[in-house]
C-alpha cells in the first residue's frame, strides 16, 4: 500500500511541476501600473515599436530565450539595444512586478 501511494505522489508531483507556468514572484497588479507608466510607450499590447520582431509575445519571448522572469528582470534593469535601462529608476521590487506582469501577460495572450 506504501508503495502504491508513493508512486501516486510522485506521479501527481510530476504532473504538476511538468505543466506549470513560470513562477510568478512579484505582484502583476502593481506591475500593471508601472508598466504602463514607463513601458507601454514602446510595448503597448506587448509589442515593440522599435523593433517588431522582438515583442513581448509569448512565442517571441521564447524564441529569443527570454521567457524566463529572471531574464526578463535583468533586461529591465541593464536595458538593451535601444531600451533604456531602469535599474536606477524603478526599485528591484519594482522591476520583479514588471517582469511578473510581462509574463502574465505572455501568458494571456496580452
Amino acid at each position: 500500500m506504501k508503495k502504491i501511494l508513493s508512486v501516486v505522489v510522485l506521479l501527481f508531483t510530476l504532473v504538476s511541476f511538468t505543466f506549470a507556468s513560470p513562477a510568478l514572484a512579484g505582484d502583476a497588479s502593481k506591475g500593471a501600473s508601472l508598466f504602463t507608466a514607463n513601458c507601454a510607450s514602446c510595448h503597448m499590447g506587448g509589442r515593440n515599436v522599435v523593433n517588431p520582431t522582438k515583442t513581448l509575445q509569448k512565442a517571441d519571448l521564447e524564441k529569443y530565450e527570454m521567457y524566463d522572469l529572471d531574464k526578463i528582470k535583468n533586461q529591465i534593469t541593464m536595458g538593451k539595444a535601444a531600451m533604456p535601462a531602469f535599474g536606477q529608476k524603478l526599485t528591484p521590487e519594482q522591476i520583479e512586478d514588471v517582469a511578473t506582469y510581462v509574463l502574465s501577460q505572455a501568458e494571456k495572450g496580452w
